[in-house]
């Protein structure tokens, strides 16, 4: 049975037509080398990214400060692994960029409210290399 409110023909090589399903965004885009033909790219959807930053508040929330630090970054891992799985193909360079920054900043944020004295690391060492000493892989 076909959702007449739902169901729509879209032109995507007109600019600015996208299409959203299953959590990816269809859209025609011109080509990054300056040639004049346009290519078909996918990436994550809008929602598909605020569902993953959900996640990962949830994952990282103050309910989760009793869980070793080496385990919670594992199981952020392995999460960001199915995701990345997932939403590998097309072009998802931007959205992962934007889902490792949103980690580390949480990371930073879970790691400062563990305990009354804060988590810092060692001086000289950025947050991206002590978190990558804990163990968290980028995507």
């Amino acid at each position: 049975m076909v959702n007449r409110s739902k169901t729509r023909t879209l032109r995507l090589s007109e600019p600015g037509v996208g299409l959203d399903f299953l959590g990816y965004r269809f859209r025609y885009d011109r080509d990054l080398q300056g040639r004049p033909w346009r290519y078909l790219n996918l990436c994550p959807s809008k929602k598909a990214m605020q569902h993953e930053r959900d996640k990962l508040r949830e994952l990282t929330a103050p309910r989760q400060c009793f869980v070793p630090i080496v385990a919670l970054i594992g199981q952020i891992n392995e999460h960001l692994r199915g995701w990345a799985n997932y939403f590998g193909k097309g072009y998802p360079r931007h959205a992962f960029r934007q889902v490792n920054r949103f980690v580390q900043e949480r990371l930073e944020k879970h790691l400062r409210r563990r305990s009354q004295r804060p988590y810092r690391p060692a001086d000289g060492v950025t947050w991206y290399a002590q978190l990558q000493k804990l163990g968290l892989r980028p995507l």
